[in-house]
């Protein structure tokens, strides 16, 4: 189902709850699984999606309120199902602003993941490093991110503030969970695989950035550039859920002109070459994240199921 604009951009508190629960309740409908855990999909990384077991495949399209991907990459599915025994929801591609949909509608499904139920999330992309230290192929850990578009005036919570989701003026200052971070590094030294570390900012795309534009990211500190996961981020955070954000390095971006021109197609495969070692990092955070959840049964990942 295509939303319309006026769903896609509260003016309306009650009407917000009724389209998010509205969708929400079609999800539930799909599956007895009560995941906890949400996970979100970039550019190329869809593939890691294949990896779940009892899986349930919902496309975009048919779920009320949902705005259909466009993109080559961004399959556009939810995958409800077990993935290394714990129950996750995950967007197999995701909506970005650059194809004409509003912040609202980027973030919505973080919005529904929400009323879901969902404590944790994991936001991938595919990003441009930046930093000198950084190579194609690298993950960094998102430890913070410049929210430019949020600043600009096209921020997600733009609107009418709905108590029961969370505050008006929500604290940003730890929008990437720190024990999670830290759940993540360990995850990585215990599999051998080297995880950067450092802050995204966020593009609206869909040109990829002048070298000029590269440098100014440069300055201000930014160490990968993508065009995504800021407002999934910010609205996941707004809600209380806790977020841990992975970035994969596709490519280094040009700091001074180069004849070699890059291509969503070079993002799409260096995506795919970087999943498995992707993939193994956030089975193992799953694990790691289950056995220290396990004592409290309303944030443990392995509360799966509705009751009988």
């Amino acid at each position: 189902m295509k939303p319309t604009r006026e769903q896609s951009s509260p003016v309306d508190v009650q009407q917000a709850r009724i389209v998010t629960r509205e969708a929400a309740n079609y999800i539930a409908q799909q599956t007895e699984l009560r995941p906890r855990v949400g996970i979100i999909l970039g550019s190329g990384l869809a593939p890691l999606a294949d990896q779940v077991v009892q899986a349930v495949t919902i496309p975009y399209t048919d779920v009320p309120h949902f705005a259909p991907s466009t993109v080559v990459g961004h399959p556009g599915e939810l995958i409800i199902g077990l993935l290394e025994e714990c129950p996750v929801i995950i967007m197999r591609g995701r909506v970005h602003y650059y194809e004409g949909y509003t912040m609202h509608q980027v973030a919505f499904p973080v919005r529904v993941m929400w009323a879901l139920g969902i404590k944790f999330l994991i936001i991938t992309n595919a990003a441009g490093g930046l930093n000198p230290d950084f190579a194609t192929g690298d993950l960094m850990l998102i430890t913070d991110h410049i929210g430019l578009s949020n600043m600009v005036g096209l921020n997600p919570l733009w609107g009418p503030s709905d108590p029961e989701i969370g505050p008006r003026f929500p604290d940003m200052s730890t929008v990437y969970d720190p024990e999670l971070c830290q759940l993540a590094l360990q995850a990585a030294a215990d599999l051998g695989i080297s995880l950067q570390q450092g802050v995204y900012f966020m593009s609206s795309g869909p040109s990829f950035e002048t070298p000029a534009d590269l440098r100014f990211l440069r300055l201000i500190g930014a160490d990968a550039v993508g065009m995504s996961t800021v407002p999934e981020a910010t609205v996941a955070h707004h809600a209380g859920i806790r977020v841990l954000g992975i970035s994969g390095i596709s490519n280094a971006a040009p700091t001074e002109p180069s004849v070699d021109k890059l291509d969503h197609e070079e993002v799409l495969e260096a995506g795919r070459l970087m999943v498995p070692k992707l993939a193994a990092l956030i089975k193992e955070v799953l694990r790691k994240l289950a056995a220290e959840m396990s004592a409290d049964s309303d944030r443990s990942c392995v509360d799966s199921r509705t009751a009988t």
